[in-house]
């Protein structure tokens, strides 16, 4: 699955970040799904991003999180650290911690909320670059920051030498094609739903929500592509729409993503941080149901 052209791997998940019953972090539980993912193939992994929920976790205990996943797995993945916040200093320090704790690379977001100009977003991403001093992903979500990248911004943002990748959750083809043919950046599908829709258009992986529950698969999806056989991702991509729609469409992706992790016997605990609630049972139900519509339940422990 390696790819010279693909600077954090193929197949990645943007991983949640497990809890106790109680809230409590729980880095055992983290090595447990990190070791999950990679044995079934996932090349790297996204921590403490908006699916780890990052706006709930502290500086401290994202750093405990992302040393145990390094300690498990960095050998076999690339671990990206999500920096990402709406204040610069607090980033670059984020970004920081990352690099001492071995992380791979880094992955930070748009602003949100605050809306600053386009040139406050140059230099907010340029200063977790620098400060990283690592492979730098940025993250265009404009539906969940108010905030896009424009195409001038990503051009500038592509002329430094460690913003290496985009994770596109825009929806915008047409936007993202123009901006692989133009400069050297890798695209990442940041939307499972058109997960086929930007391989095809020439993006070099995935970074997953969905892939908690269907990681294998997701790789057969970008063998097929990488190999030119349209029928066979198209199986894979409509096989795998119950998931998409279980995962992504009910209620927020991280909550359903820790309720199929518990469904297929990785996690013990659902357990989420206020203001985010844990999957209720009905749901739980219905995540079941699409999973085996899926194909996605054989030989689990659930």
């Amino acid at each position: 699955m390696a790819a010279t052209t693909a600077p954090f791997g193929r197949v990645l998940t943007a991983m949640v970040t497990p809890f106790g019953r109680d809230g409590s972090l729980d880095c055992e539980a983290a090595a447990r799904v990190a070791t999950y993912l990679v044995d079934n193939g996932n090349d790297g992994l996204v921590i403490t991003g908006t699916t780890g929920e990052s706006p709930t976790v502290s500086d401290e205990e994202a750093g405990r999180l992302l040393a145990a996943v390094v300690d498990a797995v960095g050998d076999r993945a690339s671990i990206v650290a999500g920096v990402g916040t709406n204040d610069t200093a607090h980033s670059v320090r984020l970004a920081q911690q990352a690099r001492r704790l071995r992380a791979d690379g880094v992955i930070v977001v748009t602003p949100y909320y605050s809306k600053p100009p386009q040139t406050g977003v140059i230099g907010h991403m340029t200063a977790v670059a620098e400060a990283a001093h690592l492979p730098t992903m940025v993250y265009d979500i404009p539906g969940r920051t108010g905030l896009a990248l424009t195409h001038d911004t990503l051009l500038r943002l592509a002329e430094h030498p460690r913003v290496v990748a985009v994770k596109d959750a825009t929806g915008d083809l047409f936007a993202g094609s123009q901006v692989m043919a133009e400069t050297g950046l890798a695209y990442y599908s940041g939307d499972d739903a058109l997960n086929l829709a930007w391989l095809a258009c020439g993006a070099v992986g995935l970074v997953s929500v969905v892939g908690h529950v269907a990681p294998r698969q997701y790789v057969q999806l970008v063998k097929a592509v990488d190999g030119g056989d349209l029928v066979a991702a198209r199986e894979i991509h409509e096989t795998l729409l119950p998931a998409v729609r279980a995962v992504m469409t009910r209620t927020q992706g991280a909550i359903m993503a820790k309720a199929g992790l518990q469904v297929l016997g990785v996690l013990e605990h659902r357990t989420m941080r206020s203001p985010l609630i844990e999957a209720t049972d009905d749901e739980v139900a219905e995540l079941r149901v699409d999973l085996a519509a899926a194909g996605l339940l054989n030989g689990t422990t659930a």
